[in-house]
């Protein structure tokens, strides 16, 4: 493993029932591959994107450029930056949880992205509550959160005393395997022995051993390593300004009282102990599921 997060990507809450819990989000994961930055050679400047027209070969401006999405073969649709803006999911600064499955019901597949989740103003003990709950019931609550403008589909599971948010892929991005041509399963069907397969099971249990992910290495990043070495040595090391990175907006969470929160999560959705006469107490009006957009063969949008 590398070296823990410390800087904040999103703050918010976690929200399912009526209970809000503020939390932070940190990469759990760092890119340890080799980014080759493009370089001007004759003055070591960074070099850009440039805006090239496929065809033409030739550069043209910003103003000139627009949005489209391709539905058939060379027809597009083009969409005005403000339709575009207006399809952005708004920013509640909320993972909502919609609902609890069983952890072991979630294929792999659709593991995209994690983040660790971490507790803030004093949300530690409704953070350990929904933790512990989650590891006991073997449940990962699946919930929508919105990133940098763009929704995303999540599972919150349980790992050790963290919780992690795993970004996941939304079912139209999966690709159907039936078309493949694969052996039928079963022994009989795909035409295999016992002694065929006794003999397979002695192998892999031979090769067996303890996962150990600092067991392998990336050999090409090791071998530009020991080059990038050997050149600074000699001195042959060129000075470039680096970018200033940005940070991101964030916001906070209140959390309220943990025990009436959750009898009002439990009590929202059974009828009024009341009279008819009396006025119930207004219920938290659900927010609509947002929708998936049509599939296309064009870039999605950053």
């Amino acid at each position: 493993m590398t070296a823990a997060p410390t800087r904040v990507l999103w703050k918010g809450a976690i929200s399912f029932g009526l209970v809000h819990i503020p939390i932070a989000l940190y990469s759990a994961t760092s890119s340890q591959g080799l980014d080759f930055d493009w370089l001007d050679k004759r003055t070591m400047d960074p070099v850009g994107y440039r805006r090239i027209n496929k065809k033409t070969g030739k550069e043209i401006t910003a103003e000139n450029i627009v949005k489209g999405i391709e539905y058939e073969d060379g027809q597009y649709v083009i969409l005005s930056p403000d339709e575009i803006e207006a399809a952005y999911p708004k920013t509640t600064q909320t993972i909502e949880i919609e609902t609890f499955v069983d952890a072991s019901e979630i294929p792999f597949i659709y593991l995209d992205r994690p983040y660790y989740v971490a507790p803030i103003n004093k949300g530690a003990k409704v953070y350990a509550l929904l933790r512990e709950i989650l590891r006991k019931t073997g449940k990962a609550g699946i919930a929508r959160v919105v990133i940098q403008t763009k929704q995303h589909l999540a599972a919150l599971i349980p790992l050790g005393p963290v919780l992690v948010l795993n970004l996941l892929r939304w079912g139209d991005e999966i690709r159907s395997f039936e078309s493949l041509p694969l052996p039928a399963e079963g022994l009989k069907a795909a035409n295999l022995t016992d002694r065929e397969m006794k003999m397979g099971e002695q192998l892999v249990e031979d090769m067996s051993s303890t996962w150990d992910p600092q067991a392998t290495t990336d050999s090409f990043k090791e071998q530009i390593l020991r080059l990038v070495e050997e050149k600074v040595k000699a001195g042959k090391v060129e000075s470039v300004t680096p970018l200033e990175p940005t940070e991101p907006s964030v916001s906070s969470a209140t959390i309220y009282d943990l025990t009436e929160l959750l009898q009002r999560s439990l009590n929202k959705d059974k009828p009024a102990a009341k009279p008819a006469s009396r006025a119930k107490a207004a219920s938290p009006k659900a927010k609509p599921a947002a929708k998936t957009p049509p599939k296309s063969r064009g870039k999605k949008a950053a």
